[in-house]
């Protein structure tokens, strides 16, 4: 079908509301939290809010972002803002990108223009991608919704419908990382024999966040008693960066929604803290890496579209709609896969170099759910793969699809 193309264009009074809830900020008493054993510190958080207030120019960013070619559509009555960019090469094949939480599509900015364009890049034409990049349902330009139940294989349905009804598409790749791996799991498992193969940097397969403890990302497992002092404290950095979040979405989500959406700078603690412990562990360079206007950025497109709560939603929708199995066949996700796995993230526990992490998948829980055909490991990148290490990302996904076209 022929598309209508999107532009960003934020009403001026969303941002005049903005920028008066900003500066009416009343910041929080923070005793003794100089290390942030406590949390996100207000030392850290009151200069970003006030720069976010008084320096932060978004149209310089919507500018910017629209210098992709952007369109949205529905599907299923369901709104997806997304961008499309058509490769140049001889053949390209059709790239769906999925972005996670809290990630904007904003995450995959570093990584369209070479995939799309190899050749200006230094790279082979022959490895061109049409480069398509959603917005998640109830996140981004991708609202409001008017479902409550979307979850990621809810979503997987809508994102095979936009490739193959909407865009027309016979075949497409996908790749993605977070939530957007699990929804390229779920493509991969109901729709293998409409894909090219799939991308990811972290495993995660169907039927997470679902039984007794949906909530606990340990499943309430214990260390042994003779671990090691490294296990230990490597469990203990990954329950610290990631307990949090899935508890509070899973059990308590629009509760905190609605600080969220009142408050603009409740939810950039929320999302700053997240992007913070999630990337990469080992280096200090997460202000170069996350430059102020790049979260403000993010946060803008949050609160603007007033999309943290719907985001957080499709956490507990997959408790409440668990997913079936489409097929019994092994493995359950059939479609081919390639990895780009790093060592900045705090899962798995107990890896130190690109060879262990390899061996972490390959001996780990959720190898057999996969067909893989091009796994690799850097030591560069946390759990925001895509922005953190994009070279790593765009030559692991061509060589995983130059197999496979």
């Amino acid at each position: 079908m022929e598309l209508e193309r999107f532009t960003i264009n934020v009403p001026q009074e969303a941002l005049d509301d903005l920028k008066r809830r900003l500066k009416a900020t009343r910041f929080a008493q923070d005793l003794d939290n100089e290390n942030e054993y406590y949390g996100l510190s207000t030392a850290r958080l009151k200069p970003l809010v006030e720069y976010w207030a008084d320096s932060y120019d978004w149209r310089r960013a919507e500018k910017e972002l629209n210098t992709f070619t952007r369109h949205r559509v529905e599907v299923g009555g369901t709104p997806i803002q997304f961008i499309r960019e058509p490769g140049r090469g001889p053949e390209p094949i059709p790239l769906l990108l999925l972005h996670g939480w809290p990630w904007p599509s904003t995450s995959y900015n570093k990584i369209i223009r070479p995939l799309t364009d190899p050749a200006a890049y230094g790279g082979d034409p022959g490895d061109a991608f049409d480069v398509i990049v959603p917005d998640l349902p109830g996140f981004g330009f991708s609202t409001p919704l008017g479902r409550g139940d979307l979850n990621y294989w809810k979503m997987a349905d809508l994102f095979h419908e936009l490739m193959t009804g909407v865009l027309g598409y016979k075949k497409f790749a996908v790749g993605g990382s977070d939530y957007g791996a699990l929804i390229q799991a779920q493509l991969g498992h109901k729709y293998a024999e409409d894909l090219y193969g799939l991308h990811t940097g972290v495993e995660m397969v169907p039927g997470i966040f679902s039984g007794d403890r949906f909530w606990d990302l340990t499943g309430g497992a214990d260390l042994p008693a003779d671990a090691s002092p490294m296990l230990k404290d490597d469990m203990r950095k990954f329950v610290d960066t990631y307990a949090a979040h899935v508890a509070v979405h899973m059990l308590d989500g629009q509760t905190v929604a609605h600080g969220f959406n009142d408050s603009p700078a409740g939810m950039l603690a929320w999302l700053l803290r997240k992007w913070q412990t999630w990337s990469d562990r080992w280096t200090d360079d997460f202000d170069e890496v996350f430059p102020r206007d790049f979260i403000l950025t993010a946060a803008t497109i949050f609160w603007v579209n007033q999309a943290l709560g719907s985001s957080i939603r499709v956490y507990r929708n997959a408790e409440r709609y668990p997913w079936t199995p489409s097929h019994d066949r092994t493995p359950q996700i059939e479609a081919p896969a390639g990895f780009t796995l790093t060592l900045g993230d705090v899962n798995p526990i107990g890896v130190r170099t690109p060879q262990e992490r390899i061996a972490a998948f390959e001996n780990g829980p959720t190898r057999d759910w996969y067909n893989p055909v091009n796994v690799k490991a850097h030591r560069k990148g946390g759990h925001f793969g895509a922005l953190e290490n994009p070279e790593a990302w765009i030559n692991d996904l061509r060589d995983t699809f130059r197999k496979l076209r």
